[in-house]
């Protein structure tokens, strides 16, 4: 798959090593055991090459952080810094305040110069030292930005508006011709970026998420035909529900966008359960259900990142379970919506390591040139995709694949399409 450069790489790489341009990660590994296997896509591996394309001692790198929060950005922030600092010789370093709003002069976000001694113990905290924040800003206004600070590398940390936002600055350079590398690093606790096996945040996440599951279990069976009805994030996918379905193994019911569910048969099913175990614990993506609360004909809002804008399926399927049980069955029903508290935590180990990864192989990316690009992860090697792939779709939860029949056969819950 052809990744833009800039232009020839003229100098020697500081580094010691380097990874073989000759060798590619196939998109998919899987072939027939009989018959002609074909060739199919393939990604450069990231990692260091042996010239890079700019004078680093002489270069400017910034960092930005954009969307929402996400455990681990302080640790890419941190890495990043490390990397380009210590390894590449990068003088200037600096950090864009508050997202793209900070890449606009008109909003007054000075940005700030990163040391060894701001770094230092950033990543332990939960959040970004940088700030964030969501919308568009004109490219044409950021490029400019970037020229008049002679910033030539620029390290992008976002999840899909975030990096649709990284592949129209790149576009923008390209268009006035200013030498810029964009190099995305993807950010969702969602993990429904294209070509990205696991985006950092994820793990994390998921593990938040199943001490709150767990708790909602221990709610629900102290009482008399108790319900732990928990909502998680995950707005077009469900991994995040899924993942901590899994990894906790309490879940009695598992709803998520990428499987419609019929309000019937899903009350019928909860009820059968009270009876028959006396406590249910549903766990429910904040995207599942859409199709039962709004009008299919209605037009759909969006948000300042341009993602479309849902109705809350939490209280909906809250305030149903209460009326369908309503002269039926006496329940004790608990909601619990954690919302931000699972992505607003510091990393854990997983993640952390995943983080330095994700870094290091952004600013090998950006010193050799490249732009325009991500970093993703496929079988288990670090690759490089171009940013108009990613912009062109979401990764779902597969549900004739593994996990999501590891959920079903996880929960018992029957079919309930």
């Amino acid at each position: 798959m052809k990744i833009l450069e800039l232009g020839p790489r003229k100098y020697d790489s500081p580094l010691d090593w380097a990874v073989d341009e000759e060798h590619f990660v196939p998109a998919g590994i899987l072939r027939p055991a009989h018959g002609a296997a074909a060739e199919g896509e393939v990604f450069e591996q990231a990692g260091p090459r042996k010239r890079v394309f700019f004078p680093l001692p002489k270069t400017r790198a910034a960092i930005v952080t954009c969307g929402g929060l996400c455990p681990g950005l302080n640790n890419v922030i941190r890495s990043a810094f490390l990397e380009l600092h210590h390894h590449y010789g990068v003088p200037t370093v600096l950090g864009i305040r508050y997202g793209y709003q900070g890449l606009d002069p008109a909003n007054g976000f000075e940005p700030v110069e990163l040391t060894p001694k701001i770094v230092s113990d950033i990543h332990r905290q939960g959040g970004t030292l940088l700030g964030t924040s969501r919308g568009r800003v004109d490219p044409g206004v950021i490029v400019e930005f970037l020229m008049k600070r002679g910033i030539q590398i620029l390290l992008c940390v976002g999840g899909d508006g975030g990096l649709r936002g990284a592949h129209a600055i790149a576009q923008a350079a390209i268009h006035k011709g200013y030498s810029l590398a964009v190099v995305g690093v993807p950010k969702t606790i969602d993990n429904d970026v294209p070509h990205v096996t696991v985006t950092f945040g994820y793990q994390t996440a998921i593990e938040e998420a199943r001490n709150v599951l767990d708790s909602a279990h221990n709610e629900a069976r102290a009482q008399v035909n108790g319900i732990g009805l928990v909502k998680l994030m995950g707005r077009e996918a469900g991994f995040i529900a899924a993942g901590a379905t899994l990894a906790s193994q309490e879940v009695n019911f598992t709803l998520i966008p990428e499987a419609p569910f019929r309000m019937d048969k899903f009350l019928m099913a909860l009820q059968e359960r009270l009876l028959d175990r006396g406590h249910a614990v549903i766990a429910v993506a904040e995207g599942a259900g859409q199709d039962l609360l709004r009008d299919p004909d209605a037009p759909v809002g969006r948000d300042a990142s341009g993602n479309r804008k849902l109705d809350d399926i939490g209280p909906y399927l809250r305030g149903r379970i209460l009326s369908h049980f309503a002269g039926r069955m006496s329940i004790n029903l608990k909601y619990i919506d954690p919302s931000y508290i699972i992505r607003s935590r510091p990393a854990n180990t997983p993640d952390a390591l995943l983080c330095d990864l994700y870094a290091r192989n952004a600013v090998h990316a950006a010193a050799a040139g490249k732009t325009d690009v991500m970093i993703g992860l496929q079988h288990g090697v670090f690759i490089h995709v171009p940013l108009d792939r990613v912009a062109s779709g979401r990764r779902r939860v597969q549900v004739s694949g593994l996990e999501w029949k590891s959920v079903l056969a996880a929960t018992g819950q029957p079919d309930l399409s």
